[in-house]
């Protein structure tokens, strides 16, 4: 079968890739290998991938949905964004612990997408992995078992890409050298959990603790001495230094170092986020990496993102930097560099 990518890139070196015809002839041809689908209110693949090479390309317009639903379950999977997920996760309690406890290794957004179709279809949440996978593990799925649909990353080579934004870059040589990649992110059809396979006994891996050290370091995070009189502040952090600092006698520790980790993480720089919506971020960061790991505060900090939340709910891409960032803190503090899969 060709490789999907193939038909993609050369696509995007021909003169006329601007008519729309031949943009969407190329992406159907990937569509007709089921490799990616249809967006969400009907945007169609060939635009995502036209807006992303000729720099058009907007964060939250790259979700692409695999196959068609086939169910109501999968509809639902279908329209699910970073608002959707995080609004289970801060509503329901226990959601996000669960996800956690039962599919660590991947991304939460995937956790909580697995759970809840998990829940959709009433199985036990368990180990999770890919046909294959189990297959090598001695196990394989059940006939009549449907796959889990996950979010993972589809790499984009495009080796004129940046000679496309740069009308001064002289063109490739043609000697093979990979000049960039862009990554979307794709769900497919791939993943079973453990109850939907027979076979060798299996025994799960244990949850890795999470270290504040390891995490501080992996992050390149300085803790330093709280400096400040004022009982009443718990911590704060320096984004430009990317240093925190918790007072001795904060009431929730851990949960002030999460929020001032997301500030760094999230705020640094020329970061022109208002400041309402910048300590919505931080908390939810903070109330997420609590429930995760069973920490206490999580009520608080839904109180706490109340206070300061000042539209009706939080915006996608506050939502999807919610996600990254606190994932982010619980794979640095395992002492892993990033989960199974994305978001």
């Amino acid at each position: 079968m060709k490789d999907p990518l193939d038909i993609v890139v050369p696509s995007l070196r021909v003169p006329n890739w601007r008519d729309v015809a031949i943009r969407k002839a190329a992406i159907n041809d990937c569509l007709s290998l089921g490799v990616i689908g249809t967006f969400e209110d009907g945007v169609m693949m060939w635009e995502l991938v036209t807006a992303y090479f000729l720099g058009d390309f907007h964060e939250g317009q790259h979700r692409a949905i695999g196959g068609q639903a086939t169910s109501q379950e999968e509809e639902a999977v279908a329209q699910v964004s970073w608002q959707c997920l995080l609004e289970e996760a801060v509503t329901k309690p226990g959601t996000v612990h669960e996800a956690y406890s039962r599919f660590w290794n991947y991304s939460l957004g995937n956790q909580i997408l697995a759970l809840m179709q998990c829940r959709a279809r009433v199985i036990e949440p368990g180990p999770l992995a890919s046909f294959n996978r189990w297959k090598e593990l001695g196990r394989h799925v059940r006939k009549g078992q449907r796959a889990l649909e996950l979010c993972m990353p589809l790499k984009l080579k495009a080796r004129e890409w940046y000679a496309k934004r740069a009308q001064d870059s002289p063109a490739p040589t043609g000697d093979g050298e990979e000049v960039g990649v862009r990554t979307i992110f794709v769900f497919k059809k791939n993943w079973f959990v453990l109850s939907q396979t027979e076979g060798a006994p299996y025994e799960p891996e244990p949850i890795p603790a999470w270290d504040k050290a390891a995490a501080l370091a992996a992050l390149n995070i300085r803790e330093d001495a709280f400096a400040l009189l004022d009982g009443n502040v718990q911590g704060y952090a320096a984004t430009g230094a990317a240093t925190v600092a918790i007072s001795p006698i904060a009431a929730m520790p851990h949960k002030t170092l999460f929020h001032e980790i997301a500030h760094v993480l999230l705020h640094h720089g020329g970061d022109d986020t208002e400041k309402a919506l910048r300590e919505v971020e931080a908390e939810c960061v903070a109330m997420i990496c609590c429930e995760s790991l069973r920490l206490p505060g999580v009520e608080f900090s839904r109180g706490y993102v109340q206070h300061w939340l000042c539209v009706d709910s939080i915006p996608e891409k506050s939502a999807q930097r919610i996600f990254q960032a606190a994932d982010r803190i619980l794979k640095a503090g395992m002492g892993s560099g990033g989960a199974t899969l994305a978001p």
